[in-house]
């Protein structure tokens, strides 16, 4: 099922329709969206409740956020897992006598049941004793509830104030007098505040060890300038319906289990060439490993045949390690050549000197004709003027990216996406945006987000692999008369991601990585008998 990722003001419309037409009311949604918080986390998070009562305290605005979190502390007390003596909510400021929304009426609900209640009391800077901080401090969990993603720009006064110590006491770097004081585990509700998608570099935002990410998700959680500050992202998806979600439009959060369907499975009598013909330039003087990864990529990700055209200075080194893929020197092209790829991929290692710039425009001159090219590292800024015909796709990191469209590397780090669509569409190609989150905008308007988090995989290689899987799947397509460069990326990099992921927390092997991810390949694609 797809999973959709909207912008605040489509998660505001989503929630003013759930009330006008879907027979919700907002005491309902918050009721639900805290309950399902509440649950959630003690699922995920089973020691803090295994053994003793948590100290818990709630870092509260005074919007439908710090209702949510109010709930969950109340469904915690209700449940025995959690006490009002070892609970405290600290507010930004208190509802007023005569308000009735949920904020009010859970905040009384707290008082009721004899939870304290403290109001932020007083500007940073002061020394440290102020009571509300006092609890914050103490805390095993504090849940964020200041705001959520209807802030708009920076965070300011008492929110900011709050905000700051939570950090600082999370870091470990708020100096106190005693040892009663410890650094908390810190919860965010749907997104870290301060988060939003006017948010940037520089602006205050809450540094969560997880957040409890509502369904649908917000884009601004995947802004790979803020993602490391939401934590672990955990998403619920029990409080609106997925009819009222699916109604809307945004990018999609992709992983294996959808995208390892975009592309059709195997029949056991095919032959090779029917699951796609791959043609390889990459590899240089120094760089020959580029293209041997590449190669393996593409053997993985389930290409029938795959053929390096190399340098002829490299050619000996290359042929000797391949093991089946095929390498033939350049110098031998047209000459009694009867490979026919269905697809190229030019770039791994390649360099951009001697014949590269013309190697590329007989590549773009296939791309127009319907072939398939995928572009990586050097052609990547090689083909910086080209416009392509919807049958090319990029796969840039963040530098190559900023080079590419002219920019420093810190502003293409932040929230990406609109720009990478536009570019996209100018461009008529697909482009796969690598990092530590990865954005994928196609040149027909689609966009997802893979969210990698996966640093043993910023090696030299894992680009290479990717650029492999690319070719091959979209060989594949493209033998079937059906090339997708949307489908085809996606697939791919949920396809390198899922890899890393079995591979599991440590420094690898691109060519391991490859293994694994043709093991899952084999299992999405292959039909056998076990199968």
């Amino acid at each position: 099922m797809q999973k959709l990722l909207v912008s605040s003001d489509t998660a505001r419309k989503i929630d003013e329709e759930a009330q006008s037409a879907w027979g919700f009311n907002t005491f309902a949604l918050v009721e639900s969206a805290g309950r399902s918080c509440a649950r959630v986390f003690v699922k995920a998070f089973p020691k803090f409740f295994d053994s003793r009562i948590p100290s818990i305290a709630i870092a509260a605005g005074s919007g439908s956020n710090a209702a949510d979190a109010m709930v969950m502390l109340r469904y915690w007390i209700l449940q025995g897992l959690a006490s009002p003596s070892s609970s405290t909510v600290v507010v930004a400021k208190p509802p007023k006598r005569d308000e009735k929304n949920p904020y009010s009426e859970v905040f009384l609900s707290l008082k009721k049941m004899e939870v304290p209640i403290l109001v932020w009391d007083g500007d940073l800077g002061e020394a440290a004793g102020r009571q509300s901080e006092d609890a914050l401090a103490r805390a095993d969990i504090i849940i964020d509830g200041i705001f959520g993603t209807g802030v708009k720009g920076p965070v300011k006064g008492s929110s900011e104030e709050m905000i700051t110590v939570v950090n600082a006491l999370k870091r470990g770097t708020r100096a106190y007098a005693t040892d009663q004081y410890k650094k908390p585990f810190v919860v965010s509700i749907d997104v870290p505040s301060g988060n939003s998608d006017e948010w940037k570099p520089g602006m205050p935002i809450m540094e969560a060890d997880v957040t409890l990410s509502i369904e649908p998700q917000k884009i601004c959680l995947f802004n790979p300038a803020a993602r490391a500050f939401a934590g672990e992202i955990i998403s619920l998806g029990d409080v609106f319906p997925p009819g009222l979600i699916n109604s809307h439009q945004g990018a999609e959060l992709l992983d294996w289990a959808r995208a390892r369907n975009f592309l059709p499975r195997i029949r056991p009598d095919a032959y090779k060439h029917e699951r796609g013909t791959l043609e390889i330039r990459a590899g240089s003087v120094g760089t020959t490993g580029a293209a041997l990864i590449a190669a393996r990529g593409a053997q993985a990700a389930g290409a029938g045949l795959v053929r390096i055209l190399a340098d002829d200075d490299i050619y000996p080194i290359l042929a000797s390690r391949a093991s089946g893929v095929m390498v033939s020197p350049i110098s031998r092209e047209g000459k009694g050549d009867r490979f026919k790829p269905d697809a190229l991929l030019l770039g791994p290692g390649w360099g951009k000197e001697g014949d590269r710039a013309e190697q590329l425009a007989q590549a773009l001159e296939k791309e127009k004709n319907g072939t398939p090219v995928i572009l990586d590292a050097d052609a990547i800024a090689l083909a910086r003027d080209a416009v392509f015909h919807k049958n090319a796709i990029l796969t840039p990191h963040f530098g190559e990216f900023a080079a590419y469209v002219g920019l420093e590397i810190d502003k293409a780090l932040n929230n990406p996406s609109k720009m990478l669509l536009e570019i996209a569409k100018e461009k008529k190609a697909t482009i796969i945006l690598k990092g530590h989150i990865i954005t994928i905008a196609g040149a027909d308007g689609r966009w997802g987000v893979i969210d990698g988090m996966m640093p043993a995989l910023a090696a030299g290689g894992s680009g290479d692999l990717l650029a492999g899987f690319c070719g091959a799947m979209a060989a594949r397509m493209a033998r079937k008369g059906a090339f997708d460069g949307y489908a085809c990326a996606a697939a791919a990099v949920s396809l390198l991601i899922a890899a890393g992921r079995l591979v599991g927390p440590r420094f690898i092997d691109p060519l391991e990585l490859a293994d694994k991810a043709a093991d899952l390949a084999g299992q999405a694609w292959l039909c056998t008998g076990d199968n």
